[in-house]
């Protein structure tokens, strides 16, 4: 497995990027999971998609600057930049997030109690 790249630095973080990235129910479903802070292994998350697409969406939302990836060893996990998402816009990713639940959006999306 190639080691994921790295995601911009936190003043590369663009507008249009970032909600380009966020625009998916599947994308914000994710970052609705990650949103308590915790690290996820890939495995954990859930999406009625295949491996392959749900592979593209963690890829999308790295390379967009909303979350970033470590490898260890063949396993992989992603967190959320909350503190680089809030410093670049205030307040845009809780507001997002509010919205999210209220509506419904993203929650298919959910997380295994267990890495596979």
């Amino acid at each position: 497995m190639p080691a994921p790249s790295s995601p911009p630095s936190q003043s590369e973080i663009t507008l249009p990027r970032l909600l380009g990235a966020l625009s998916d129910p599947t994308r914000l479903g994710i970052v609705r999971v990650l949103s308590d802070g915790a690290e996820r292994g890939w495995g954990q998350l859930r999406a009625p998609v295949a491996k392959s697409t749900l592979s593209h969406h963690l890829k999308v939302l790295r390379e967009a600057g909303v979350t970033e990836t470590r490898q260890e060893g063949t396993r992989c996990f992603v967190t959320l930049r909350r503190g680089s998402l809030e410093a670049r816009f205030p307040g845009l990713l809780p507001a997002l997030l509010s919205a999210a639940i209220a509506d419904g959006v993203g929650e298919h999306v959910t997380e295994s109690d267990e890495e596979k």
